[in-house]
């Protein structure tokens, strides 16, 4: 049952390869019947065994929840629009980078993402080098900027569901998210100041030429953003019981993503439509997180479960932190990060709180799920959305293979490790 979970991971990863096959991928709709297609076979073994709860399990508590925050954040900040062109200067990128990094603690990695790219694709559009800009993005703000809170990543708000205080991770690693902000965003200013240095100069004068100040509009939408971070805080079985009861039937248990769906329904309504129309705002890239991540959710469930019944032998080989660091990064680079840091939560060794690990485990397993989802296109929900708003402007992205071999695994792992070393 493992394997159409593997085959879910290489459509991804080739088909888009494959002259006329990648033609065809690039279609939502023949996304969601690979998806479907490798999902039915999963469905039908684990209801024939009784396991069916299980899947039930995953894709109403968790799936539903995932895709409905991300939609609610992209549906909110794609109703803000920051129109403007800057000067395309290695201070300009990496200040536009670095509030990202700054943003996404608080309003979450998909909503600082959406709120950003947009203008970053405008700003570096004149460039002829500016593919390494989004890549860096990804990695800055649609990932590890998420440290600091329960807001900036899943994983980290199943944790605090978990018990960990909101203020668990300012106080304990905000080492780890200062020291990987400012080697992420020191390597990428010497990056793109070489790259600028090889500018042609008729790109360089028609950056010039193109610049225009920054305007911003839809701005009803921080209030509909503000109620997406007061829901997550407070719309939980910590401050409602009755969503955490066993028995709770499944509209008290997902509260929180009918006020979502309400949010979605007021951002929507109340935005201009010229707003939207000016940040060429479009359904696809959510849709083609849907897609892609419902095929991922179905098939990774048996995954999930052997991990889970392996806990015993997995525990007498993970004994150190570091190792904590390293299997659920990699674990959370393909499978979904935030029931894998449950996962790992459950595995490691119990702390002060019941449910939760020692706080030297917490921490590296939160370091793991946050850090290397960025190390692939699909370990983290908001990858998927920058790349494919990156795609929709002209951008020429690299794919997945060549995401990891070329950038991943030869800039960002070495980092990873480097804080790693020195924090846990």
């Amino acid at each position: 049952m493992l394997i159409p979970f593997v085959a879910m991971l290489l459509s991804i990863a080739i088909l888009p390869l494959i002259p006329k096959v990648g033609e065809w991928w690039e279609d939502n709709l023949n996304k969601l019947l690979v998806s479907i297609m490798l999902g039915i076979p999963v469905v039908t073994f684990m209801w024939r065994n009784q396991m069916g709860m299980e899947l039930v399990d995953q894709i109403v508590y968790d799936y539903v929840p995932f895709i409905l925050l991300l939609m609610a954040l992209f549906v909110t900040t794609g109703g803000i629009c920051i129109r403007g062109d800057l000067k395309a200067t290695p201070v300009t990128n990496t200040t536009i980078l670095a509030i990202g990094w700054v943003l996404a603690s608080f309003m979450g990695t998909t909503g600082a993402a959406m709120l950003l790219i947009r203008l970053l694709l405008q700003t570096i559009s004149q460039r002829k080098y500016k593919v390494h800009t989004v890549l860096f993005f990804i990695a800055v703000v649609a990932n590890c900027g998420g440290l600091l809170s329960p807001l900036g990543d899943p994983p980290l708000f199943l944790l605090f569901q978990k018990g960990a205080g909101f203020t668990w991770w300012m106080q304990n690693m905000i080492g780890e998210w200062a020291l990987t902000g400012a080697l992420l965003l020191s390597i990428y200013f010497v990056v793109d100041t070489f790259l600028y240095g090889r500018e042609p100069i008729a790109k360089l004068k028609q950056d010039d030429k193109h610049q225009r100040k920054l305007q911003f509009s839809g701005l009803s939408n921080l209030g509909w953003l503000a109620c997406i971070i007061l829901s997550t805080m407070f719309i939980n079985a910590t401050y409602i019981p009755a969503m955490g009861a066993e028995d709770a039937p499944f509209y008290v248990r997902l509260l929180r993503e009918w006020v979502f769906m309400l949010i979605i329904a007021g951002s929507w309504f109340t935005t201009p439509h010229q707003v939207r129309k000016d940040n060429r705002y479009t359904w696809t890239p959510i849709m083609e997180v849907a897609c892609v991540f419902l095929g991922i959710f179905i098939t990774m469930t048996p995954a999930l479960m052997f991990l889970s019944q392996m806990k015993d032998t997995i525990m007498t080989v993970l004994s150190e932190p570091w190792q904590y660091v390293y299997t659920t990064g990699l674990l959370s680079s393909f499978l979904d990060n935030a029931p894998t840091a449950m996962v790992f939560n459950s595995m490691a060794p119990s702390g002060a709180i019941e449910g939760l690990a020692e706080d030297v485990y917490l921490q590296a397993i939160s370091m793991g799920a946050v850090f290397f989802g960025s190390l692939t296109y699909i370990g983290n929900g908001p990858n998927f959305m920058v790349k494919s708003i990156a795609e929709q402007e002209g951008f020429s992205m690299p794919s997945f293979f060549a995401y990891m071999y070329k950038f991943s695994l030869v800039v960002l792992l070495p980092v990873y490790i480097i804080v790693q070393l020195i924090f846990i």
